[in-house]
């Protein structure tokens, strides 16, 4: 199987919710499986399985989840699949599913049952012919390159007031900006979040020097850990956090100093603690999906590093991936970005040359994430590559971001 997040922001950038898409065969090895008939024949929900094996809070915080039906699985049992709140589970459906009295009552139970309900790619000319699907509904996504939204706001503001609107395809900040104005949309998805603000920008503020500074420092082979230390000490809540990590590793050892706390942890450790923590503090005024993005990409590229034969690249592969948003947290091209850290001549021909072995990790990442399956479908039969391992490595990068942070929420308790 493969499955991969894609946040639901809104007006204030923040996550709200999730979408989960699911594929279990390999496009190109099946061409039947392709487009909404891939879960047709079959009563399993894909979403449902994923978050029933992992829990919840793997996936999300307390957030939403919309998990695709269609129109036969949509008649499985679905309370017996999975145990999470029913109003935490949005369940997501398309035009596949006709406006048709058995569809419409089969929706209606399982609006009675809590779960809400949510279409996507339904053209305009069809609002009409769905209007007893639109009456259930609590969202719809409303595709910004393919419709005007103008008038589907109007439309829907006016005859469907109770409906929650979102806007998807929305790629650009500029479009982002324009939309969220009128507070129309209650969410919205796209790649708008992932682009750097260059403009009007010349210099990188003074926080994020020091710690551009200290992930120069690090990334130096044989690094002091005692300049580390110092680095480290000039910024409180660094030094708060290298604390609580030594102190959930070594509980009765008494600190003396930021170089014991250092020290403690070791140069392998704390150069991974630093990458990911000051990657972490970087992205504060960012929105927070860009911390979770450079994170999961770290650790899924190094995670995939056996699948790709580059083993031996597992550690190159975490900084590619941590570093993959670097241009988007210091508001710089990325050539620019990557010239105030010291990372290898291979990361850079991967991130902005776009070519190397390791770029082909970094491309295959960037289709997973936004679920383009046929084109994961033909890379892994291109490198030999098989569903599983891949699953298991994204899944695992999920558990760890959990993890790391779920870490630093219990020290702060």
């Amino acid at each position: 199987m493969l499955a991969t997040l894609i946040p639901l922001f809104d007006e204030n950038t923040a996550v709200r919710a999730y979408s989960l898409f699911a594929q279990k065969e390999n496009y190109l090895l099946n061409p039947s499986m392709l487009g909404t008939g891939s879960l047709d024949g079959a009563g399993a929900i894909l979403g449902l399985e994923v978050v029933e094996s992992l829990g919840a809070g793997t996936l999300a915080d307390n957030q939403e989840v919309f998990v695709e039906l269609s129109k036969i699985s949509m008649f499985s049992p679905i309370e017996d699949m999975c145990s999470m709140p029913h109003d935490k589970v949005v369940l997501l459906f398309d035009h596949s599913v006709p406006a048709e009295a058995m569809y419409i009552k089969r929706l209606q139970q399982l609006k009675f049952m809590g779960y809400k309900l949510c279409i996507r790619k339904l053209a305009i000319e069809q609002f009409e012919e769905y209007a007893p699907v639109l009456k259930l509904l609590d969202y719809i996504m409303l595709d910004y390159k393919k419709l005007n939204m103008t008038a589907a706001k109007n439309f829907f503001t006016k005859v469907y007031p109770g409906i929650e609107l979102i806007a998807v395809n929305v790629d650009s900040l500029e479009d982002f900006e324009e939309l969220s104005k009128g507070q129309a949309y209650s969410l919205y998805e796209g790649d708008f979040y992932r682009l750097p603000v260059t403009k009007g920008r010349t210099k990188v503020a003074p926080l994020k020097v020091n710690y551009i500074e200290l992930l120069k420092m690090v990334n130096n082979p044989d690094f002091e850990l005692t300049k580390a230390a110092d680095i480290i000490g000039r910024d409180t809540a660094l030094v708060i956090e290298l604390l609580r990590m030594v102190n959930h590793m070594a509980i009765n050892s008494e600190i003396t100093s930021i170089r014991h706390a250092a020290a403690m942890l070791g140069q392998k450790e704390l150069k991974k603690w630093i990458n990911a923590v000051v990657s972490h503090e970087l992205c504060a005024d960012k929105p927070n999906e860009i911390t979770r993005l450079s994170l999961l990409r770290a650790k899924f590229a190094e995670n995939l590093a056996p699948t790709f034969e580059m083993a031996s690249l597992s550690s190159e592969l975490f900084l590619m991936g941590l570093f993959s948003v670097l241009d988007i947290i210091l508001d710089k091209p990325m050539k620019e970005a990557l010239q105030m850290v010291n990372v290898s001549k291979e990361i850079t021909d991967a991130l902005v040359e776009k070519k190397g072995d390791m770029a082909k990790v970094f491309d295959f990442i960037e289709c997973y994430e936004t679920a383009s399956w046929a084109e994961i479908s033909r890379q892994m039969i291109l490198y030999n590559i098989k569903e599983a391992p891949v699953y298991d490595a994204y899944i695992e990068a999920l558990a760890w971001y959990r993890d790391l942070f779920g870490t630093v929420e219990e020290s702060k308790a």
